[in-house]
């Protein structure tokens, strides 16, 4: 047995912090803001747009600034504030226009954006703002054969996209990703026109090449599918492939591939 006063083995045992290993932690921890602005956004980059990217922005004003850049995503505001301000836009029309192949677009929760026969020919991805889908719509209108048109290798995230009287998105070429969206087509006498997704893709169509080495097809994952006469209609060489569906109180929810045979 120790004597009294001893101190305990296990106390002993842990090193005691001192003041030189703390401001080494604190220097540690501030060498990545060392880096100059076009390094660290070219490392924002790689991080998933939600919420990786998002989360960035709440940590001081400079990510903030440079999480939000417009090299990184453009955004779709309905209502700006600042209508000279670069990487916002009053529609998704005008930010597909203005984007560049291989941009993210993400698009303002809280309210619906009008989304009628838009053509996406480049490379884009189109997220929502909201912590669900159905905090972020895109109206079809009625005259419209679709709301968004895909030529090119898209994806589309966190989204809620309703039509009456035609698709809610018409794949013609490309790669297109569907993931964590809601797509609504209404119920009514025409039905066989409103279908949800619509691909017209076949074995001759010639890719851009900027997406040269992709293969047409469509693949939905963690996506409800409500209204039409059917889901998916395909007149190309396109074919239904690893269908899995699961059944909510609600809803249903859809994961499968459109792929060539």
């Amino acid at each position: 047995m120790g004597d009294v006063g001893e101190e305990p083995k296990w106390k002993r045992s842990v090193p005691k912090r001192t003041s030189s290993s703390k401001s080494s932690s604190s220097s540690l921890s501030c060498l990545i803001n060392k880096l100059d602005d076009g390094c660290l956004m070219h490392i924002f980059s790689f991080l998933s747009p939600i919420p990786d990217r998002y989360n960035t922005a709440l940590v001081c004003h400079r990510w903030l600034f440079l999480a939000c850049h417009p090299r990184l995503w453009l955004r779709v505001e309905r209502s700006i504030k600042d209508p000279l301000e670069p990487g916002v836009f009053p529609s998704i029309e005008t930010a597909v226009a203005a984007a560049r192949p291989g941009d993210t677009i993400l698009i303002s929760a809280g309210g619906r954006h009008l989304a009628s026969d838009i053509q996406i020919k480049k490379p884009l991805c189109l997220i929502g703002g909201g912590e669900l889908p159905d905090e972020t719509t895109l109206i079809c209108s009625r005259g419209a054969d679709s709301a968004l048109e895909f030529l090119s290798t898209c994806k589309l995230a966190n989204l809620t996209v309703k039509t009456e009287l035609g698709c809610c998105l018409l794949h013609r070429s490309g790669r297109l990703t569907i993931d964590g969206c809601v797509l609504q087509c209404e119920s009514n006498p025409l039905d066989f026109l409103s279908v949800p997704i619509v691909s017209t893709a076949s074995a001759q169509t010639v890719l851009s090449p900027s997406v040269k080495g992709y293969k047409d097809g469509v693949s939905v994952s963690r996506t409800r599918i409500e209204g039409g006469a059917k889901a998916v209609s395909t007149s190309g060489d396109l074919t239904l492939q690893r269908v899995r569906v699961i059944y909510a109180r609600t809803s249903l929810v859809f994961w499968f591939d459109m792929e060539q045979q």
